[in-house]
């Protein structure tokens, strides 16, 4: 039985009884346990403070771009065996494992190469110095420079490699030491990856450090200039907001949650064309992809009523060609969810939804060993109207049919009842339309994919996160900002207007 420490005050620690257990996906087994009662919590940020952030603030923008580089290039050397671990602790499918892995050593490779190109400064400038009055000589400029506390970063348990890396790569660029806590149930490919950057001796002491298990006290021991990076449920979200020691400080936080995504149908796309088939393809896909446990996955299909049955008939096709099973069998393309309490979850999730839309198909004849969910699709006529659908997250396998007249006013009103999303996606050539519904729905979510026939074979996907554009989106969504090349590292950072004589501003800017 392995037991996982945390990686804290510059070494590896255990906590005390009792202990969390952490499961194998496939079998349901216990193949891990940590704990972190008793580890000195408020230690670990003041060391955070103390000896990881004058480290990492004195390096310059290309000295931290290049520890990125080298803890992307240790990812890439070791990618196999991460790909195990994820298959071992949550029942990835090899491709849904890539996705993850990869998407941490490319998020890495990205803020390398943006950090490069900053060059040996430490801190920017933030646009042009402003005359503020009558004197052309006493002038305002804004400056960013790097909080002197520590990023706090609080993950899912979905994207253990991608969710720490993501984070990650900003904050170390930014110039801020890190205290990362991994969802628990799939810690072990969070901890492998500190293993092996320590192993490799990359980063200086304390810039970055590893809580495994609960939260316990931390946010007890926050500061004035600490932040706060959270992604997971909106209820947790709203806990770390209203946290009293966040209030009394007014920490920034930074929540990615909840996210009832919407795909729509243009009436002007045609069966069997790439746009038609595009669609199709994107929908199982993010039903099917890592078993739909994906922040930015399609929740809600929305088409025009008159190609409902052809979408539904289509959809239920390619469903039941989705092989579920042991993620380490060839061909497996769904695997189980990743533990037994989000099983638990999402078939309760399944059951309520169930009482507020109708079943069209539901996979049948799962492995009886496992944490396994049915891939599920449901539909219902009600539209705007459907209120639990658009309240309520299954977060699996699992989207809802909307059928609609097609009309523009009436599809951004669809997705607007949502509350707030991370991602949508449209797919249609009519201009007109897809300009309204485009610019529509925009308010109410952070990411757009329009797919068209020009991009049929060139798109990146309706879920991929891409770090040159911002990640996060409005309302139940969190109403937070991540990544979006430079755009990420802002976060960080304090801005401050300094008003002074114009040439010593100059001086001071360079």
């Amino acid at each position: 039985m392995q037991n996982l420490k945390s990686f804290l005050c510059g070494s590896w620690q255990a906590g005390s009884d009792p202990q969390t257990d952490l499961h194998s996906a496939t079998s349901g087994a216990v193949i891990a346990q940590t704990s972190s009662r008793g580890l000195d919590l408020g230690a670990a940020l003041a060391y955070g403070r103390r000896v990881g952030g004058p480290a990492i603030r004195s390096l310059t923008f290309a000295q931290r771009a290049d520890l990125l580089g080298k803890m992307s290039a240790v990812i890439v050397s070791h990618r196999d065996e991460l790909l195990d671990i994820s298959e071992l602790n949550m029942g990835t499918t090899r491709g849904d494992g890539k996705f993850d892995v990869d998407g941490a050593a490319g998020t890495l490779a990205f803020y390398a190469k943006l950090g490069a190109g900053l060059g040996d400064r430490t801190w920017l400038a933030d646009g042009d110095q402003i005359q503020f009055s009558r004197s052309k000589r006493f002038v305002g400029q804004h400056v960013l420079t790097p909080r002197r506390g520590i990023a706090i970063h609080i993950n899912a348990f979905n994207f253990p490699a991608w969710n720490l890396c993501e984070k990650l790569a900003c904050a170390l660029l930014a110039g801020l030491p890190v205290l990362a806590k991994p969802g628990t149930a799939t810690a072990l490919v969070s901890l492998r990856l500190v293993q092996l950057w320590q192993a490799e001796n990359i980063l200086p002491d304390g810039v970055l450090q590893l809580l495994v298990g609960s939260a316990g006290d931390l946010l007890d021991h926050v500061g004035p200039q600490d932040c706060i990076v959270f992604t997971g449920s909106g209820s947790t979200g709203r806990q770390i907001k209203g946290h009293p020691q966040v209030l009394l400080y007014n920490v920034p936080v930074n929540v990615e949650a909840d996210s009832l995504n919407a795909s729509v149908l243009g009436p002007d796309v045609l069966p069997n064309s790439d746009v038609w088939t595009m669609f199709l393809s994107e929908v199982v896909r993010e039903m099917t992809q890592k078993a739909g446990q994906k922040c930015t996955a399609i929740r809600r299909i929305i088409v025009p009523a008159e190609r409902l049955d052809e979408v539904r008939a289509e959809l239920v096709a390619r469903l039941q060609d989705a092989r579920i099973g042991d993620p380490g069998q060839q061909g497996t393309s769904v695997g189980p969810v990743a533990g037994p309490t989000q099983q638990r979850d999402v078939i309760a999730g399944l059951d309520a939804l169930a009482q507020h839309a109708e079943i069209v198909w539901q996979a049948q004849g799962l492995p009886t060993q496992g944490c396994y969910a049915p891939p599920t699709l449901f539909v219902t006529t009600q539209g705007a109207a459907a209120r639990y659908v658009h309240d309520h997250e299954v977060f699996g396998p699992a989207a809802t049919l909307l059928p609609c007249s097609g009309q523009a006013d009436e599809v951004i009103e669809i997705v607007a009842r949502g509350g707030g999303s991370l991602a949508a996606s449209v797919y249609s050539d009519d201009l007109p339309w897809a300009q309204a519904v485009v610019l529509g729905i925009a308010p109410y979510t952070g990411r757009v994919y329009w797919g068209s026939a020009k991009v049929f074979d060139q798109g990146c996907g309706h879920g991929a996160v891409m770090p040159a554009l911002v990640h996060g989106g409005p309302g139940k969504a969190g109403g937070g900002e991540e990544l979006g090349g430079e755009r990420g590292l802002r976060w960080y950072w304090q801005r401050t207007a300094i008003q002074a004589d114009t040439q010593l501003l100059r001086g001071l800017v360079g």
